[in-house]
């Protein structure tokens, strides 16, 4: 079961830019609850604690119970818009969690063996094509990350969504089977098979060359035999 967090809300009375910017000059993130067929809620939360959260990590995928007015609310972060000069929260959007709940999030991968594949051995570079997968889940057994083994990965050899196994009850969103993980070649690498090929290449037409001199030697002692023949049998008429 995925942990959750706790968070502490007070409800907005009103809404709006005015009302939100108030909001933020008291040191508070104007935000909404929404979902589970019921009505939207204007919260704010603190922005210090809201900051911080957001800092840990993998915030749009944890679980929180944010308390307001004496009352908790399963919910899971959505949304979130950050100051573009302060790189503050400014906004956040909670989605209501109901029993029972399934739910579309994008899981990180996390990568196994990356430092003992055969490619990255002989010089090959790990290239993470897709950073996260987008599942979905039980609202309560939603994974920290996806992990994705390349212990065997050769250079320019690549992994894919259908080449490792998801947690159970997580299903992947993708149509197609998309690429995860190459094994990018090192600088150099087509020259250096290029230069392979060519020298196997040299080295099996080398025996055809070397038996061509053999043959014309053979020829060239054939002659030479027969050179002598003639004068042998002019001794021998005298």
């Amino acid at each position: 079961m995925a942990t959750v967090r706790e968070l502490k809300a007070t409800a907005r009375p009103k809404s709006g830019k005015g009302a939100a910017r108030a909001e933020r000059r008291a040191g508070r993130v104007p935000g909404v609850i929404y979902g589970n067929n019921q009505p939207p809620q204007p919260i704010s939360v603190e922005e210090a604690e809201l900051r911080q959260r957001i800092l840990a990590g993998r915030f749009l995928t944890t679980i929180f119970d944010v308390s307001l007015e004496g009352k908790k609310h399963r919910v899971i972060p959505r949304d979130f818009h950050l100051d573009p000069v302060k790189d503050t929260p400014i906004h956040v959007d909670f989605m209501r969690l109901g029993e029972g709940a399934t739910i579309r999030v994008s899981i990180p991968l996390r990568l196994l063996k990356a430092d003992v594949a055969p490619g990255v051995k002989r010089g090959g570079t790990v290239n993470l094509v897709t950073h996260a997968i987008d599942v979905e889940c039980a609202a309560d057994n939603i994974p920290q990350f996806i992990e994705a083994d390349v212990g065997g990965l050769e250079i320019s050899h690549s992994l894919h969504l259908s080449d490792i196994t998801l947690p159970a009850g997580v299903k992947p969103l993708a149509r197609e089977d998309v690429t995860l993980v190459t094994i990018v070649p090192p600088s150099g690498y087509a020259e250096e098979l290029k230069a392979a090929a060519a020298a196997a290449a040299g080295g099996a037409a080398a025996p055809a060359a070397g038996a061509t001199p053999a043959a014309g030697g053979a020829a060239a002692g054939a002659a030479a035999a027969g050179a002598k023949a003639p004068a042998g049998g002019g001794d021998k008429k005298k």
